[in-house]
């Protein structure tokens, strides 16, 4: 037999002699388990186990089916009584018992009616150890009859008058569910003003006109026949006080008009419940519904408190806009006076409802199922409460005890019956009644005597599995009677159990609550009383549990990325795990971008709805164990959404949206575009932006504009898609705020005076029609201002003006709305003519021979006829005859800023005759030239020779001729030749300066070593100094008597030994030069290069300011690879005609007072072939050094 667990534990003491685990007697009654073995042999009183409930109503359409199910062994027989008679079904065809079972089946489909079978029915389940009862099941046929047919009169009333619609339902079984409807079967809406109360009927606090209808329809539904009746329609008709006065003047005098009272505001009174006071009962358990419905104009408003009290936060709910009052699961705590208020601005008035809570019988507790065996005692006990108190009342199958059969092992007490020294005889089933007037409890409870040894229901030799360090629970299930002590022994032996560490539940089980490996082994459990003794063994293995060493970690992921979780597990060696991946606890998506393998979990191309909580959970047969990592995939957000326009004015506007997801990056900011469909239709603009905080932005609006506005929402990857654009919103129009820009006033010709400005684009109009108010005057003028309206313009030409004068502008907007604001005076003027004076006065002063300064006298600003831009000078060389018949004069030209009176001209020719004239400038052009003056550049230094070339070499002599200078800025005075020879070391000889006659282009040098290079430096000269100069290198011819005795020479045995030794002591030498060099010593080659530097090197000339032409001082080196000189031996020299002119040809410059470039500067000539100072000198380090400075 199964033992009902008590829950507290029993443990064994330890420290003590052998102890057996002993199982004591309950006190309580054992319940015969369900075991199919045990069932056989083991007998049982009847057990109600299935009944219909105590009211039953049924559908009288349908077939009756009264149930009544009953266990016991040997299995009960069952029998009916109907209205408390002995129910003979054999003598009705149309009832029949179900096989096997005591439920009623009553076929009415056929024939018969269900009123037939109205009555009281109560079912008995018997067997030869006593009978079981069922409750009074009282069976009624549902009913929905038909409204009564009656007349309604149609109501008339007036506007603000209280108004009650009866609804008085048929009554029904069970009672059906009102609700009001009109002819389209739409519910009537109601409201604070309008509402149904808890019986139905509808109450309208104040009527308006629009309660005015024909189809105020009452209807019954009746759930258990699913039909719904319908009352007739009520016409209410609700007329204002002009109307009635109107429909009665023909029969009333003034007096007898009515007045506005019906509209008058009134306080409230009570429609339902009447008067001050009412009572209200209700049962324990049910819903108690409170209701107060006021009438008043305006509608009162209802307030509900508990008097001495405060309701039920939990149980506590409104209904029928707080009209009603509703606290479920009523106790009798909840009686008391609740007060209801109804209140308007007019008063208000109070209700109490005093409550009282009854309370059908409820159990404390009902009388349990006692299994004794011979010569036990026992008790059954019955308590119940209720209000009033109930009323306890004991049977004996089924009869009352008082006349049931004497049982001497039995005493009544009241609601306990003790049993003491029972037999098998005493065996019975007892019933409890507990009854108020508010119901009845009834409650089966047996006296099962039985004598039966030890069995045990375990089976045998079970292996129970456990995991280390976890509670390990060994059953055995027993039955037996009297009830068998249990005890538990471990080991083949039968070692019996000492350790404190067991405990052992009523029910036989053995727990340990903190299995160890050494817990393993076999367990015997051994049940015994004085019938005998059962045993079984059981067997335990302890297992290591399952671990993850390596969990999945928290992971942020971009979308259209790849994460992997890792999972590693630890598990006993004969367990073999299965592991398990989850997404938020359901299983991953079916989607090739999860990859599962051994340890890893693998998600490619992130989504966003992969975000969430993956979790490895690892199961065996005997324990699982998981682990969780969060995955959150962010990326830009998603764009916002429900976009509203609200708070909607003239100049501004509310608007309000959703932000979308943030992908989990937090909004930092919203930025808000817009878009003006009637002037940019698809152009997005700027508007504003907010707070990622923020769902709504006040707007500042322009008037005239057709706004629609979209947002994008910003985190730290990004910025959102734009939104769908909102709603449109076309702004008023409104007169412009702002006019024109860039307002200008310049003439295009003498005569007229030319108006332009900047327009105002279609979002800066501000309304429909835009236009221009042109105004202009002269400003040193007493005229008016003169204006002229023109289209949505730039430009407005203003002629017959005089020249060049001052006029006073200004352009202002407008449109069909209105003028802005007055707009700035901005001074143009009219058109210029070209200068009419040219300056006078005009001096030059020559400075030096590069270089001139001129003045001149300004021109009276009246005869500029326009805006000073400033002074030109026009100068040009005079050519000889033969030269102009080579090329066009050559005019160049600089232009000085302003209103400066003098300038330099830089860049002129020495010892040369220059012709200028000076002219003003304006906007329109030049005035005429001021007459021309005449000046001369003083000598200067020549260029280099032309060129330079040395013939007819002799062993001692060598011929050099030349050409003139190509500029030689002066008369020649006579030319300079120096020159030194060059030894095989390259080391320089002495230096020889020669002076020649200027007339002369050849001269020939005598006495000169044979076979020796030289090196010539030639430049000319003028009075006012020396040229630049060319160079050259020239080497003396051998004669051939000496050439035959150096090959003689050559051909000596002791020549060739003496060279053989030279070239030794050369090798070495050129050894120890490279060591020294490699430790930091000079080359002395070097060094005698270096303390034969240019013997003349001519200093900075000092009269132009310019730099001097440098002589190449490293030309005394000789030639690597062949000669500098061409073949013909003859040198040109490259055109250096570099000026200062050349570079701006056809370019205006500025210069300075004193010649430094400002300005523009062009010359006006045709390219000529190249002519003078050329030179062929090569480049050297000192030139190149010049050049750097």
């Amino acid at each position: 037999m199964q033992l009902e667990i008590m829950p507290r534990k029993k443990r064994l003491p330890a420290g003590r002699a052998p102890l057996l685990l002993l199982l004591c007697q309950l006190v309580r009654a054992l319940d015969v388990p369900l075991d199919p073995k045990l069932l056989e042999d083991l007998v049982q009183p009847p057990t109600i186990t299935q009944q219909s409930p105590k009211d039953y109503i049924i559908d009288p359409r349908e077939n009756i089916v009264i149930q009544c199910e009953a266990k016991g062994k040997p299995p009960p027989s069952f029998s009916w009584t109907r209205n408390g008679t002995h129910f003979d079904i054999e003598k009705d065809p149309l009832v029949t018992m179900k096989p096997g079972s005591g439920t009623l089946m009553i076929n009415i489909m056929s024939e018969g009616k269900a009123e037939t079978y109205e009555g009281v029915y109560q079912c008995t389940a018997r067997n030869e150890r006593g009978a079981a009862i069922s409750n009074n099941i009282v069976v009624r046929p549902s009913r929905s009859p038909l409204w009564t047919k009656e007349k309604l009169e149609p109501i008339t009333l007036r506007n603000g008058q209280s108004l009650i619609l009866p609804c008085r339902p048929p009554l029904g079984l069970p009672p059906p569910i009102i609700f009001w409807m009109d002819n389209s079967f739409q519910r009537l809406p109601q409201s604070e003003r309008v509402s149904q109360g808890l019986n139905g009927d509808l109450y309208f606090s104040n009527v308006l006109p629009e309660d005015t209808r024909e189809d105020y329809i009452c209807y019954a539904r009746f759930n258990h026949t699913q039909t719904i009746q319908q009352k007739q329609p009520i016409s209410v008709k609700v007329i204002s006080v002009d109307e009635l006065n109107d429909t009665i003047a023909a029969n009333l005098n003034d007096s007898e008009f009515y007045s506005a009272k019906s509209n008058r505001e009134r306080p409230p009174t009570f429609l339902t419940p009447e008067g001050n006071a009412s009572h209200k009962e209700e049962l324990r358990g049910n819903v108690l519904s409170l209701e107060c419905i006021a009438e008043g104009l305006p509608t009162p408003i209802i307030y509900w408190i508990k008097e001495d009290g405060t309701l039920p936060i939990n149980r506590t709910f409104y209904k029928n806009f707080k009209k009603t009052l509703q606290i479920i699961q009523v106790s009798e705590a909840d009686s008391g006076n609740y007060q209801c208020i109804a209140k308007n601005p007019l008063g208000a008035i109070y209700h109490t409802i005093s409550v009282t809570v009854k309370a059908a019988p409820y159990w404390i507790m009902a009388p349990q199922n006692l299994v004794l065996s011979p010569g036990e005692d026992g008790r059954l006990i019955c308590r119940a409460n209720g209000n009033p108190k109930p009323r306890i009342s004991w049977l004996s199958n089924g009869v009352p005890i008082e006349i049931a059969p004497d049982d001497p092992s039995r005493n009544i007490d009241g609601d306990t019956i003790i049993f003491s020294n029972v037999q098998e005889r005493s065996s019975a089933v007892y019933q409890c009644n507990a009854s108020n007037e508010y119901g009845y409890l009834l409650a089966n409870a047996f006296v099962n005597v039985l004598a039966e040894p030890p069995r045990i229901l375990t089976s045998a030799n079970t292996l129970y599995q456990v995991i280390a360090d976890r509670p390990a629970l060994l059953d055995c299930a027993f039955f037996g009677s009297p009830l068998p002590t249990v005890e538990w022994f471990k080991g083949a032996k039968g070692s019996a159990l000492r350790e404190d560490i067991y405990v052992l539940h009523e029910n036989g089980t053995l727990e340990i609550p903190v299995a160890q490996k050494d817990s393993t082994g076999t367990y015997t459990c051994v049940a015994r009383n004085k019938l005998g003794m059962a045993k079984n063994e059981v067997h335990l293995e302890i297992k290591d549990a399952t671990r993850i060493i390596k969990q999945p970690e928290y992971a942020v992921v971009q979308r259209g990325g790849t994460v992997s979780f890792e999972c590693k597990v630890k598990h006993d060696h004969t367990l073999i795990p299965t592991i398990t991946w989850l997404k938020d606890n359901g299983e991953l998506p079916n989607d090739g971008r999860f990859t599962v393998d051994k340890d890893h979990l693998v998600v490619a191309d992130v989504w966003d709805d992969d975000g969430g909580t993956y979790t490895c959970v690892a199961n065996t047969t005997l324990d699982n164990v998981s682990a969780s990592a969060v995955l959150s995939v962010v990326d830009v957000p998603n764009p916002p959404f429900d976009l509203e326009l609200t708070d909607q004015l003239d100049k501004s506007v509310q608007l309000s949206w959703t932000p979308g997801n943030d992908n989990n990056s937090p909004i930092t900011k919203f930025i808000i575009e817009y878009e003006d469909a009637m002037h940019e239709a698809g152009l997005w603009h700027h508007q504003t932006e907010v707070s990622g905080m923020q769902t709504t932005a006040h707007l500042k609006l322009s008037p005239y504009v057709n706004y629609s506005f979209r947002v994008m929402a910003v985190n730290s990857l990004g910025r959102s898609l734009p939104s769908e654009a909102s709603e449109q919103y076309l702004t008023k129009a409104a007169e412009p705020d702002t006019n024109p820009t860039a307002v200008e006033g310049l003439g295009s010709e003498p005569d007229n005076l030319v108006i332009t400005w900047k327009p105002l684009n279609g979002f800066e109009s501000n309304g429909p029609g835009l236009q221009y108010k042109v105004s202009w005057r002269q400003k040193d003028g007493d005229d008016e201002w003169t204006s002229v309206v023109v289209a949505n313009v730039s430009k407005y030409i203003v002629s017959g003006t005089p020249t060049f004068v001052p006029y006073l502008i200004k352009v202002q907007a407008l449109n069909d709305v209105g003028f802005a604001p007055e707009p700035a005076v901005v001074m143009g003027h009219s058109g210029e003519d070209l200068p009419m004076v040219a300056p006078g006065n005009v001096r030059v002063n020559v400075v030096n021979s590069t270089l001139a300064e001129v003045h001149w006298d300004p021109v009276p600003l009246k005869s500029i006829r326009g805006h000073l831009q400033g002074y030109r000078i026009y100068y040009w060389k005079a050519q000889s005859s033969s030269k102009r018949n080579r090329r066009h004069l050559e005019k160049k030209i600089l232009t000085f800023q302003g209103s400066k009176t003098h300038g330099m001209l830089p860049g002129l020719e020495p010892f040369s005759h220059y012709t200028l004239n000076v002219r003003v400038v304006n906007g329109k052009g030049e005035g005429p030239a001021s007459p021309d003056r005449v000046f001369n550049t003083p000598e200067g230094v020549p260029s280099a020779p032309s060129s330079l070339k040395i013939v007819n070499p002799t062993p001692d002599s060598l011929t050099l001729e030349w050409d003139p200078p190509s500029r030689p800025n002066g008369i020649l005075t006579e030319y300079t030749l120096k020159y030194q020879p060059i030894n095989s070391t390259h080391e320089l000889g002495p230096l020889v300066d020669l002076k020649i006659p200027a007339n002369k282009t050849r001269w020939t040098l005598k006495n000169l070593n044979f076979s020796t290079r030289y090196k010539f430096y030639f430049y000319a000269q003028t009075a006012a100094g020396s040229g630049s100069q060319i160079t050259e290198e020239a080497v003396t011819n051998v004669d051939e008597a000496m050439a035959s005795r150096q090959v003689d020479i050559a051909t000596q045995g002791w020549f060739i030994g003496l060279m053989c030794a030279v070239a030794l002591l050369i090798l070495i030498l050129l050894i120890v030069c490279f060591i020294r060099r490699n430790k930091g010593g000079k080359y002395p080659v070097k060094e005698k290069e270096d303390a034969h530097a240019d013997p003349e090197i001519q200093p900075m000339k000092e009269d132009d300011g310019t730099f001097g032409e440098y002589s190449d001082a490293e030309d005394h080196k000789p030639l690597k690879k062949g000669s500098r000189t061409p073949s013909d031996r003859t040198v040109k020299k490259e055109d250096s005609d570099d000026s200062l002119v050349d570079y701006g040809e056809g370019v205006n410059g500025q210069f300075n007072e004193d010649g430094s470039f400002i300005g523009q500067y062009s010359g006006k000539k045709e390219k000529e072939p190249a002519e003078g100072n050329e030179s062929s000198e090569a480049p050297s380090p000192v030139n190149a050094m010049n050049s750097f400075v």
